[in-house]
């Protein structure tokens, strides 16, 4: 038999029973667009993540007090502290030729206040150098000055909804608010971008990092993020880190660097990772789809016994007959991979029109993936009904039974 009559008495098969048909092709096509749909809500949560850490900043390190050889947990929890992480030990890092700026971070909650109105908000200490190293931008009036960093100056720069909380619409640029028990001055009001990795800096006051350590009288600092000269000094000035506060701390190794590119490759993996395993749970549909393809040429076998009969009185081979079903079951499974891919590009142009800050991302393996294993599912389940029709003897086949 030529191809164009295998392939011709494969579609006329198929659109004789086309309900059947319609339900096999449907229940491929949701099996390849779960495939498509989750992979791109995988690799849009890694994109998200990934992009979101970036925002922190570039060349970006972040020391926290604790060794991580300590204890298993996750930063700052990592066992004990032999000595707090001061602002001296962060000022001392500046000594680093592979370090261009230090920004020390004090947190606390306290009371914001003015005016009659009060919110409970996040309190950061830091310096000027902050701004630049978490690309923030301020929307009024300006940043924590610079100078020196061990001076508690009464200056304050406040989130747009902590602003809006205390003084609705009017400026609050140079107005003057309680927090604790000190009174600031606020002189900047940060930009509604300043929102990343779970920290609102839309609802939060920043602080001079000293006035901060004296409000909440700790001398510890959080953490200290250091920002690299470039991508290949990150080693170089982490191993400078270590030293300076090694060297500080009396020859203890009290501290615990870790580097934006650590951080971002970790999150890459396990989301990498996750992205894959969803997908494969999802391909087991197409698995199942597959199932009811061999299902469905079984009956089909069952129902055309004649005309296989026929085809091999008048000369067809085994693998003409074999060719012939096995070439049904390829069409089913493409046809319902294409509008399953067809399906889940849309569905996922629907979802991105209506999230903003999320969105999904389909990864170029996906649809590959989603018809490879369809076409292998229809194939390989295609097999058993394929040889079943062509080993029946065709005078046994021409009688019907």
């Amino acid at each position: 038999m030529r191809s164009g009559d295998v392939i011709g008495g494969a579609l006329r098969a198929l659109t004789a029973h086309g309900a059947r048909s319609w339900l096999t092709l449907l229940a491929v096509a949701f099996g390849s667009a779960a495939v498509v749909l989750l992979s791109s809500l995988g690799e849009g949560a890694r994109r998200y993540v990934l992009e979101e850490f970036t925002q922190l900043g570039t060349h970006l390190l972040i020391v926290l007090p604790g060794r991580n050889e300590t204890a298993g947990g996750a930063p700052p929890l990592l066992g004990e502290t032999p000595r707090d992480l001061t602002l001296q030990d962060a000022l001392a890092m500046l000594r680093s030729v592979h370090v261009q700026q230090v920004a020390p971070i004090a947190v606390g909650q306290a009371p914001v206040s003015a005016e009659g109105r009060e919110r409970e908000v996040t309190i950061l200490g830091t310096t000027a150098d902050f701004l630049d190293v978490r690309h923030l931008s301020v929307a009024s009036g300006r940043f924590l000055p610079s100078g020196d960093p061990e001076r508690a100056m009464p200056y304050a720069v406040v989130g747009q909804t902590l602003a809006e909380a205390l003084f609705g619409n009017a400026s609050p640029v140079g107005r003057r608010v309680r927090i604790g028990d000190r009174r600031f001055r606020i002189i900047g009001v940060l930009s509604s971008s300043g929102v990343s990795m779970g920290d609102n800096l839309a609802d939060l006051a920043i602080v001079p990092v000293a006035s901060a350590q004296a409000l909440f009288d700790n001398p510890g600092l959080f953490r200290v993020l250091v920002q690299a000269r470039g991508r290949q000094g990150l080693d170089r000035a982490a191993e400078d880190l270590r030293r300076i506060v090694r060297e500080r701390h009396e020859g203890e190794d009290d501290v615990t660097v870790i580097t934006q590119d650590a951080i971002l490759g970790t999150f890459d993996r396990i989301l990498g990772a996750l992205t894959l395993a969803v997908a494969g749970i999802a391909a087991i549909s197409l698995v199942v789809a597959g199932i009811l393809i061999m299902n469905v040429m079984l009956v089909s076998v069952s129902q055309r016994t004649a005309e296989v009969g026929l085809l091999k009185a008048l000369g067809a081979r085994q693998r003409d007959v074999m060719a012939l079903f096995l070439t049904e079951a390829f069409l089913l499974a493409g046809a319902g991979t294409v509008a399953g891919v067809v399906l889940a590009y849309l569905g996922v142009w629907l979802v991105n029109m209506h999230l903003q800050a999320f969105h999904l991302s389909i990864p170029l393996w996906a649809p590959l993936a989603a018809t490879l294993v369809a076409l292998a599912a229809g194939l390989v389940f295609g097999l058993l009904p394929a040889r079943r029709a062509s080993r029946l003897d065709p005078v046994t086949a021409l009688t019907g039974r």
